[in-house]
């Protein structure tokens, strides 16, 4: 009898058996579009990066990645698989994540805040403080802040939380107020408008605007533009703590946030309410969503927001 062998053939997926650290590589490189910047995020060297994207691009069967120059772009099989692919990743971090238990006095965690400067002046040392004492195991870093990279941040947990103005943001980045203030104005100890700041004197006067942009109004002006008052402005600089120093040897006039001004207080300077109505600027709290329920960055969170309402 003549035997017939059939062939069975097992339609597979060309996800089955692949490596999960190959698609944590993978949102790296996507969300920096850089070797060397994935490579320093997932503390691997740019060769293992790149040995992990060609594994991926033999498992799919696409380029995934073109280089331009020092950025990798994606193509278009990798952009619609993207969302998809970092979607799942960060729900199976944050179901990992629950099982956590997190006691501040014996945790040993290293958290990454990203803020601006200025609002470092404000916050960092009593938040330092709050958790030396109550979780003297762990470790803060300060890193500045890119407003345009902010998701992107969060979303890579290059930072655990930003802190930054109140922004139009949507999820997957989440946020809640955490302080406002008001502005006020500094001038010198010695300045003729000490006592006698009124709003005629004020638009008068000479400023010194304080902004990271190189160009484009200041917040403040914004408001105050509505209001008739076009400021005469004699220096631009970059940081608050630059501009007071301007101050306490000029006749320039400084308007800024009135708890940050009180951080930087020195002698030589006075502290006066501004003349002028200016909105207080609201500072939020950012994270994202993935994290929403991790254990030890809720309690870093929850901390924050204590330490920014005693200021």
């Amino acid at each position: 009898m003549n035997s017939i062998h059939s062939k069975t053939t097992h339609s597979s997926s060309p996800f089955q058996q692949l490596d999960l650290n190959l698609l944590k590589i993978f949102e790296a490189l996507y969300q920096e579009r850089n070797m060397s910047r994935a490579a320093q995020r997932l503390h691997l060297t740019p060769s293992a990066v790149s040995h992990a994207i060609k594994r991926l691009r033999t498992h799919l069967a696409d380029p995934l990645f073109t280089r331009q120059g020092n950025v990798m772009q994606p193509t278009a099989l990798c952009e619609s698989l993207a969302p998809a692919l970092i979607n799942n990743l960060g729900q199976l971090r944050e179901i990992l994540q629950l099982s956590e238990q997190f006691s501040p006095q014996t945790a040993v965690n290293y958290f990454r805040i990203g803020i601006h400067e200025a609002l470092e002046k404000l916050l960092l040392p009593p938040l330092a403080a709050a958790l030396a004492a109550q979780a003297p195991g762990t470790s803060l870093a300060s890193y500045a802040l890119e407003r345009s990279q902010m998701a992107r941040q969060l979303a890579g947990g290059t930072v655990d939380i930003a802190i930054d103005v109140s922004l139009p943001i949507s999820e997957p980045v989440l946020h809640r107020p955490l302080l406002s203030d008001r502005f006020c104005v500094v001038m010198a100890q010695e300045h003729s408008l000490y006592a006698k700041l009124n709003k005629k004197a004020y638009a008068q006067a000479r400023h010194i605007s304080v902004s990271h942009r190189a160009s484009g109004p200041a917040i403040e002006d914004i408001a105050l533009r509505q209001q008739g008052v076009n400021r005469r402005i004699a220096l631009h600089c970059q940081s608050y703590g630059s501009a007071i120093n301007v101050v306490r040897q000029s006749d320039l006039l400084l308007t800024m946030p009135a708890k940050l001004a009180g951080a930087l207080n020195q002698d030589g300077i006075v502290i006066c309410n501004a003349p002028v109505t200016i909105a207080d600027i609201a500072i939020h709290q950012y994270w994202h969503k993935n994290t929403d329920n991790h254990p030890a960055l809720s309690w870093l969170r929850q901390l924050t927001h204590a330490v920014a309402l005693a200021l």
